[in-house]
């Protein structure tokens, strides 16, 4: 991916979204541009319009911390997009200078007492993703509660495709859209992290020239942290979920998450949830797979 072109188009329509009076300045007339011009930019920010325009046209390489935060807070950029922008200026470095990259792009197999911690997780589904949104180890309920996406066993299971292209995901997902939303931001965030990453290249393309809901999502440049939250599913076997989760960053391998989803005690999801241990999913593949077909929309 082209880092550069990243940049430009993140930072252009971050400012995009800022209305001149949000920002504290006249709205003026003959706007050209929707959000703030360049120039406006770069006197919030504190750097001549020169400077801040060659950002704009992507090259962050030697930019200091202090004129990132200044853009950051310009633009009025969140947490999430604070920590995109540090990504894309530590992968236009090609360092660690401003602060720890965390990556990962080569194969990965989880080492046995990883598994032993998912698999003692026996009350929620825990596993394992990458920021291409790779499932690279499930305790048995994860495996369950995901069994739509292991009904191809040629391709490993990928969230963000199951979620373009395969249209049993309107039904798994309920709010399809904000799913949807939260999928390609979680890419976004990978991309800026890890522009160069093969894997990742080649899922964007598969997913932009094959779902139209995937390219115009991918081109608004929209990024978000995705740590902890609820979510509702309808799953295939066991109907309606409400689950909460809580994503945790890996520290003994930089780049990945456990993730793990749990009901609250009592609730009908958690009874669901216990149903649905019971249930073998690689015994029950076939009939799975004629119920996710039954049931596209």
């Amino acid at each position: 991916m082209d880092n550069r072109s990243e940049v430009r188009e993140f930072l252009v329509s971050r400012r995009a979204k800022i209305s001149p009076q949000s920002a504290g300045l006249p709205a003026g007339t003959n706007r050209r541009v929707p959000g703030l011009r360049r120039t406006e930019v770069a006197a919030l920010a504190g750097v001549s319009i020169e400077y801040y325009a060659k950002l704009e046209r992507g090259a962050l390489a030697g930019v200091s911390t202090g004129v990132l935060d200044a853009v950051a807070r310009a633009l009025r950029l969140d947490d999430a997009e604070r920590a995109h922008l540090f990504d894309l200026a530590r992968a236009a470095n090609g360092t660690s200078a401003l602060g720890p990259r965390r990556t990962r792009s080569r194969q990965w197999t989880p080492h046995p007492s990883l598994q032993w911690t998912l698999d003692a997780v026996t009350a929620g589904a825990a596993f394992v993703r990458n920021g291409r949104l790779d499932l690279l180890a499930v305790n048995s309920l994860a495996r369950a509660f995901y069994a739509p996406l292991y009904a191809d066993p040629q391709r490993p299971p990928n969230l963000a495709r199951f979620q373009f292209l395969d249209p049993a995901s309107h039904r798994f997902f309920p709010d399809w859209d904000l799913a949807a939303d939260v999928s390609v931001a979680i890419l976004r965030v990978e991309a800026g992290r890890n522009p160069h990453d093969k894997g990742l290249h080649d899922l964007v393309g598969e997913l932009s020239t094959r779902s139209d809901a995937f390219r115009t999502r991918w081109g608004a440049h929209d990024v978000r942290h995705h740590g902890t939250g609820t979510k509702d599913f309808h799953h295939p076997v066991v109907g309606d979920l409400t689950l909460a989760y809580e994503g945790l960053e890996m520290a003994s391998e930089p780049g990945l998450t456990l993730t793990i989803y749990t009901a609250e005690p009592g609730s009908p999801s958690e009874r669901a949830l216990r149903l649905l241990a019971s249930w073998d999913p690689q015994r029950n593949d076939r009939s799975l797979a004629g119920a996710s077909t039954d049931h596209r929309g």
